[in-house]
């Protein structure tokens, strides 16, 4: 299953309002056919663009329904008959992380990839409750300026502490569980989280989430005739957007969050980078407090990783991160904006993320 688990893809969002305004240009195109991104240099348009192929390519004209059905769809039916599975969304500020997670009522193939896996579950449970019985619990937990909160919890500014179990493994101390029955009952919860989440204005994003989150559906199946359980896991994670700090327009405390997130996100880099290596004696999980949280979700499934396509922003900057996590076990959807980029130094040194399987 482990191969299976392995999948890359990105997903380009359109352009919007304030890239209109600027007059940006697309830097970004896509062969969807062969899981394909190219792009080019808006400063060297005769150079040929950098090419980058994935699992799956996903432009503009994609809805959120395809993707979900052909990338989603296996990991949380896993989850389902016991397996653990995550969903990352990574990606810089502004690029499409949420959209992809949470999306929109309306249109209906633009509903987010949380409640459709939401739906997902418990109509697997409908199906199969007959002859088995189900245990779903969830939880919501948000790391903020290196400190995990439960957006749940009875006092949301709690700071929760992160111990080790011998036989457990990493866990997050004091975190709250909910026994949900229904697809509402989840998204009310999540609703009541999302409200309790930090978030800031910034240049890039005026609603720009300042956390990392992570919403964890726990599923204890017992089976007529079986003297033991399973137990599967669905972990959505929400990353606080990537960025550089002078396109933000950051001081004070937005200046401090960004420090914090720009670390923690380098911080979990590492870590894949040292696990992928094989040959690193020490995994470096200590280093923030995002690194053992990812332990503690047992990170095995998919990750929404997002990419700008304008001058403004940085599409160097923006794809690096998935560069990084498209070498780990489990699934890149990467969101990428269509229009020109500034282009880092260190560019031409990016390699091509892996097809996996």
């Amino acid at each position: 299953m482990a191969a299976e688990c392995v999948k890359v893809v990105v997903r380009c969002r359109p352009m919007n309002e304030r890239e209109r305004d600027l007059t940006c240009h697309a830097v970004i195109t896509m062969d969807s056919s062969r899981g394909q991104c190219f792009i080019r240099k808006p400063e060297a348009p005769e150079e040929t663009p950098k090419q980058f192929t994935f699992d799956g390519a996903y432009y503009t004209e994609h809805c959120t329904e395809q993707i979900y059905n052909e990338i989603a769809y296996p990991l949380v039916e896993g989850v389902t008959e016991g397996y653990n599975g995550t969903i990352f969304a990574y990606g810089q500020t502004g690029s499409g992380k949420s959209f992809s997670m949470q999306g929109v009522l309306h249109p209906p193939t633009q509903r987010g990839i949380i409640p459709r896996a939401f739906e997902h579950i418990f109509e697997s449970i409908q199906v199969h409750r007959q002859n088995t019985k189900f245990l779903v619990r969830a939880s919501y937990l948000e790391i903020y300026n290196e400190e995990i909160r439960d957006l749940l919890g009875e006092d949301t500014k709690k700071k929760l502490e992160l111990k080790e179990h011998p036989e457990k493994g990493v866990y997050v101390k004091g975190l709250s569980l909910h026994m949900v029955h229904r697809v509402s009952e989840c998204e009310k919860i999540m609703e009541t989280g999302w409200k309790n989440r930090s978030v800031g204005y910034t240049l890039m994003n005026k609603d720009s989430s300042r956390s990392h989150s992570i919403f964890t559906i726990n599923i204890e199946i017992y089976e007529n005739g079986e003297d033991h359980l399973r137990a599967g896991k669905l972990n959505l994670v929400d990353l606080a957007g990537s960025e550089r700090q002078s396109k933000t327009g950051a001081t004070g405390e937005r200046l401090k969050e960004a420090t914090k997130i720009n670390l923690s996100l380098s911080a979990l880099g590492n870590v894949i980078s040292a696990l992928v290596d094989g040959k690193s004696k020490h995994i470096p999980y200590r280093d923030s407090k995002l690194t053992p949280a990812s332990t503690y979700v047992q990170i095995l499934g998919s990750e929404v990783a997002a990419v700008s396509p304008h001058p403004q922003e940085d599409p160097a900057h923006s794809v690096n991160p998935q560069q990084v996590l498209a070498r780990y076990v489990y699934v890149i959807i990467a969101c990428a904006e269509p229009c020109d980029v500034s282009h880092a130094p260190h560019f031409s040194v990016y390699k091509a993320a892996p097809r996996q399987g």
